[in-house]
């Protein structure tokens, strides 16, 4: 019913994570509406996207094309013997939002999960325990996702890193309750991290 060109932007629109076949129909509607330049401007910085952005050899974050490695890696400033280990790239820019971190950085690149066929073998653990001891490598914070996915991964991690090198300090990122919500609206991982992680009063 709808002319081509608007129907195969809906169906690209739709293959995206959270877009559904109203919301594909809304963006692409409303960048037909708007200027010209609007959808020229998406199509050339997607166009660049590939070409422009690569991961760091060593961390794993991702870096501009003509980079070596990460800034949060070569920053003479970051101390190089705490690693904060991260499922996913854009889970380090949430931790530097908050200027309290100044170490580096490990991204695995996801987490275990048999379901969706991601098995240890294709996370970056392996590079991860090269770099405990190429850098002397004092403490790893593990930072994995509070979910059943990150739970396995870490407990992964936990065991592989103490098995390689038992004096390594091995650290996890608090978890709990959140701020603003209430007990009944808490899943079961969170109510028993909060638990596990009360403090005195």
């Amino acid at each position: 019913m709808l002319p081509t060109a608007l129907t195969n932007v809906i169906e690209a629109l739709g293959r995206l994570p959270g877009v559904g076949p109203r919301t594909a129909e809304r963006y692409a509607y409303y960048l037909f509406r708007s200027n010209p330049k609007l959808s020229e401007n998406i199509a050339d910085t997607l166009s660049e996207l590939h070409g422009g952005v690569k991961s760091c050899p060593v961390t794993f974050a991702l870096i501009d094309a003509d980079e070596e490695v990460s800034p949060f890696y070569n920053d003479p400033e970051r101390d190089k013997t705490t690693v904060l280990v991260v499922e996913e790239p854009l889970d380090i820019y949430a931790i530097e939002q908050t200027h309290g971190y100044k170490g580096t950085y490990h991204v695995l690149g996801g987490a275990i999960s048999p379901i969706d066929g991601i098995t240890p073998e294709q996370l970056h653990i392996g590079e991860l325990i090269k770099r405990v001891n190429d850098d002397n490598v004092k403490e790893v914070i593990i930072a994995t996702n509070p979910s059943v996915e990150g739970e396995s991964t870490a407990l992964l991690l936990e065991k592989l890193l103490h098995e390689q090198n038992p004096t390594l300090k091995l650290t996890r990122l608090a978890r709990g309750l959140p701020l603003g919500v209430d007990l009944s609206y808490a899943d079961q991982i969170t109510l028993s991290a909060a638990l596990e992680n009360r403090t005195d009063l």
